[in-house]
């Protein structure tokens, strides 16, 4: 008598799911990596929210949605050949144990700032091809959380942005102004956009509120 196969993970549910979609969609089996994009974002926007706004029941099926794309893109890639989701995963878990010497080589980090400092030595080691500290800052990244990238990156070789003296006259003095806002921030710990995002929903509830109250 054969014993009981075990229950497949979660994971490799989700990925079964996956393949069989893939197999006999037609809309599935047409998209591509470039066609998907706009529902990344979408996506990757609907977790930032649940975490915000949102409730954990909220947040756990948004990460289904996004942990769907993930799955979509790898699926795409196994049928042309090139790597499937236990590629990436697998990936991912080599790179996770270069980037924490502390919990998997003996090293010591103490402080989170000692964690970054262990974290930024692997990278660099791992990108030794790039020849800018702004190699690898994503061009698609919402223009103030890029700033705020680019302006850590640039104060490792002596560069800040310049707080303007005078108004904004035009839209290129403004672009400096959001600029010396985003250095601002950073140097406060603030993260831009989320600051912004949350200035964004109170003048929507104040919207609302005016619709109601007409």
């Amino acid at each position: 008598m054969s014993e009981d196969l075990p229950e497949p993970s979660g994971l490799d549910r989700a990925a079964a799911v996956m393949r069989d979609v893939r197999d006999r969609c037609v809309w599935t089996q047409q998209m591509t990596h470039e066609e998907l994009v706009p529902y990344l974002v979408e996506e990757s926007s609907e977790v930032i929210e649940a975490v915000e706004t949102g409730t954990r029941t909220d947040l756990r099926e948004e990460l289904g949605d996004l942990l769907w794309q993930v799955l979509f893109h790898a699926e795409i890639s196994a049928r042309a050949g090139e790597f499937d989701i236990d590629d990436v995963a697998n990936d991912l878990s080599d790179k996770m144990v270069r980037r924490h010497p502390h919990v998997f080589a003996g090293e010591t980090a103490r402080t989170p700032e000692e964690v970054l400092v262990h974290w930024n030595a692997a990278k660099a080691a791992e990108k030794r091809e790039r020849r800018s500290v702004l190699d690898g800052i994503p061009a698609a990244m919402p223009a103030l959380a890029r700033a705020q990238k680019v302006l850590g990156r640039a104060s490792s070789v002596g560069v800040g942005a310049s707080a303007p003296t005078t108004e904004p006259a035009d839209e290129a003095q403004l672009g400096e102004a959001l600029l010396a806002l985003a250095a601002r921030a950073r140097e406060h710990g603030w993260d831009a956009e989320r600051a912004l995002r949350g200035s964004m929903r109170e003048l929507e509830a104040r919207v609302r509120e005016a619709e109601t109250g007409r």
